[in-house]
């Protein structure tokens, strides 16, 4: 599938840094808002066409309640053709939290003293990941603090460890990666280790501001930490995940940054990212940051519900830095992954004990501490299907494969009858959520919602070999 790349100022080339800043501010200042222009562009989304940076720019100053409960409600009809009611789960484990880098807002920077310094052992690692298991994870994501003892090699090695661990019928079947950029043999030795994809958060795309909060280390080259994604891709690891710290500069420029982004990713490798973060600013430990920039709660669900619409396609993740009242809101505006059952304090999974916050020991405050049976209890009470699916990045369908399955609408056809194996397995193995009579009522109102009668009929076997103890089965 071939994209047709937008004309900027600045022309999109491998390894060439790609924002404009004025650019950004001159396509934000110079977009006209009318009623009739908002809800044309709404109906190309939901055509499910990608918008462009211009497009993005009308939805992002079309600030009238009016307008912004339509493209609310137009992120929710957009997430429901293309998704369904599916909403992937997943949890971060912390391995190290060392780090070279001095960032302001970051509690793991090089120059914050009073933080405890860690790194996972194997043993801890594989105690941390039995524990997961046992709670019935089946998805991580591995973050790693920017140093240089986190090699390629170290990193690989962890990787292969958490694969490696087997507890009662858990296993974990992705591992993703959250670290620091490298050169194109260190990214080959991560792919060759069997990970998903490779975050890389550029934090902030203004360059100004970029330099004010990134003060010494090797993250203070924004240009390298901006293409390093193309490095990537380069050796085939076309599975990748961008980011913003919203907080840090303005949520409008931020949003067409990203957008601009992804045109970057599809012109230069005919594929943009598959996920996209968003993580608003947090406390931390020496947290040294301008309020000025704080995106309040009622912008922070604008901004998703125009993500949504701007890249129908990519997965968005919503953390657990937000609260649960606010999740339960923002989820349905079209986010498609949320971690559960989450704790950043290294080793904290294996750990019995109930901890109170201690920012020494965390990279930020998180506000939804609920376990994962009770962020999956609200899912089904809200009627969205738990998934721990990983059949794509299994199967190969990832980056440009990925995206000639999904354009045509195979994300619902493929991905929700695998969330539903995955969530009717979860059902038999952990018994810790409360409504797990009303999954079985999901499961078999999803399967009865299904229009293919072959694919239904072959779930329906499916699900009854899963009863009789088979599992990883999928689509």
């Amino acid at each position: 599938m071939q994209f047709k790349p937008e004309k900027y100022r600045i022309e999109d080339k491998a390894h060439k840094a790609f924002i404009d800043g004025d650019e950004i501010w001159d396509t934000l200042n110079s977009a006209e808002i009318s009623k009739e222009r908002v809800r044309a562009i709404i109906k190309k989304s939901l055509n499910k066409n990608r918008l462009n940076m211009a497009e993005v720019a009308v939805l992002v100053k079309a600030d009238s309640p009016e307008l912004i409960s339509e493209i609310k409600q137009a992120a929710r009809d957009l997430k429901e053709r293309v998704y369904g009611n599916r909403i992937v789960l997943f949890a971060p484990l912390y391995v190290g939290n060392l780090c070279m880098n001095n960032c302001k807002y970051c509690g793991f920077k090089a120059s914050n003293t009073e933080t405890v310094r860690k790194t996972l052992t194997k043993s801890e690692l594989i105690s941390d990941v039995k524990a997961l298991e046992d709670n019935g994870q089946k998805r991580l994501i591995l973050v790693y603090g920017e140093h240089k003892i986190y090699s390629p090699e170290f990193i690989a090695e962890t990787v292969k460890t958490v694969y490696s661990v087997k507890s009662k019928n858990g296993e974990i079947r992705r591992v993703n990666i959250n670290a620091a950029p490298m050169d194109a043999e260190g990214f080959k030795i991560v792919k060759d280790a069997g990970i998903g994809t490779y975050q890389i958060f550029q934090e902030t795309y203004h360059k100004e501001t970029y330099a004010e909060y990134h003060e010494s280390g090797r993250k203070r080259d924004y240009d390298n930490r901006l293409t390093s994604l193309d490095t990537a891709q380069d050796v085939g690891l076309d599975d990748v995940g961008i980011g913003v710290l919203l907080g840090l500069y303005d949520w409008r420029f931020e949003m067409l940054a990203l957008v601009r982004h992804t045109n970057h990713l599809e012109a230069c490798y005919n594929v943009g990212p598959h996920t996209i973060s968003f993580p608003r600013l947090q406390n931390a430990e020496e947290c040294k940051c301008d309020p000025k920039y704080k995106v309040s709660d009622e912008d922070f669900a604008r901004f998703v519900a125009i993500l949504r619409l701007a890249v129908p396609y990519t997965g968005l993740i919503l953390t657990a830095r937000e609260p649960q009242k606010l999740r339960k809101e923002i989820l349905q505006y079209g986010c498609s992954q949320v971690d559960a059952g989450t704790k950043i304090e290294l080793g904290n999974y294996s750990d019995d004990e109930k901890h109170e916050q201690d920012l020494r020991k965390e990279q930020f405050q998180i506000n939804d501490t609920r376990s994962l049976a009770e962020v999956i209890d609200e899912l089904i009470e809200d009627e969205y299907l738990p998934s721990f699916c990983t059949a794509c990045y299994r199967l190969g369908r990832t980056g440009e494969h990925f995206m000639e399955f999904s354009v045509p609408g195979f994300i619902k056809e493929k991905c929700t009858p695998n969330a539903i194996m995955t969530l009717a397995e979860y059902l038999i193995d952990y018994r810790e959520i409360k409504n797990a009579e009303k999954g079985w009522q999901l499961i078999n109102k999803s399967i009865d919602k299904m229009e293919n009668a072959k694919v239904k009929e072959l779930l329906k076997d499916r699900v009854a070999r899963i009863k009789g103890g088979e599992r990883d089965l999928y689509f």
